[in-house]
């Protein structure tokens, strides 16, 4: 059974609580944490202070208990997801409740940055493995804003971009790699510099599996 959604933090109150994730145990002032957190999704350079006061008029944030759902592929999309803590995986939820990862999620990252334009439903259902803290931007509030400030525009565009990228990079190797070959990709993707000078590289793993 997939327990409910808790109600969602609306506005201020519901950015507050998103930016206060980066502030715990921070020594910057709140106007840095709260651009620290969006820039975590929307990308650098940091966003002017009217961005963060339009994205703070719309933003919604939900706690997500491990094991529940997010959203499901037969809802509506009206808005914009990402995850910004916890992990969470995209897949499908069978008739006989299991569900079956097609791709895991980490923080920070967008778990539907394309239906709510469209105004279809989800094409996927998503759902927390631990417990995970959601961000939403619905479509209409924050088109609103967009025209006053068209490099917050630009900056989901670019987001939009690099999904698409990243699904056709995906849908290459899938045809023309072999599972060991997409495994090594996989492995250099997460490989970081191990020592100063570069000669070992460390793979740090959060997978489950």
């Amino acid at each position: 059974m997939v327990a409910e959604r808790p109600v969602p933090a609306v506005g201020r109150r519901g950015f507050d609580a998103f930016a206060g994730l980066v502030r715990r145990g921070a020594a910057d002032d709140p106007a840095t944490a709260e651009a620290r957190a969006w820039n975590a999704l929307l990308g650098a350079p940091p966003l002017s202070a009217g961005e963060l006061q339009a994205l703070a008029g719309v933003a919604r944030v939900r706690t997500i208990p491990a094991g529940a759902a997010i959203f499901r592929h037969d809802e509506a999309a009206s808005a914009l997801v990402a995850l910004r803590s916890g992990e969470a995986a995209l897949g499908y939820r069978s008739a006989d409740g299991v569900f079956h990862v097609e791709r895991p999620v980490r923080s920070a990252g967008w778990l539907d940055l394309s239906s709510s334009w469209l105004d279809e439903r989800h094409a996927i259902d998503a759902q927390a493995s631990t417990e995970a803290v959601v961000v939403e931007l619905p479509r209409e509030a924050l088109q609103q804003h967009m025209s006053a400030h068209p490099l917050l525009a630009q900056r989901l565009v670019v987001g939009l971009a690099r999904e698409v990228q990243r699904l056709s990079v995906n849908t290459h190797a899938l045809m023309h790699k072999d599972a060991p070959a997409r495994f090594a990709a996989w492995l250099l993707q997460r490989c970081t510099s191990g020592d100063p000078a570069g000669r070992r590289g460390l793979v740090r793993l959060a997978e489950r599996k």
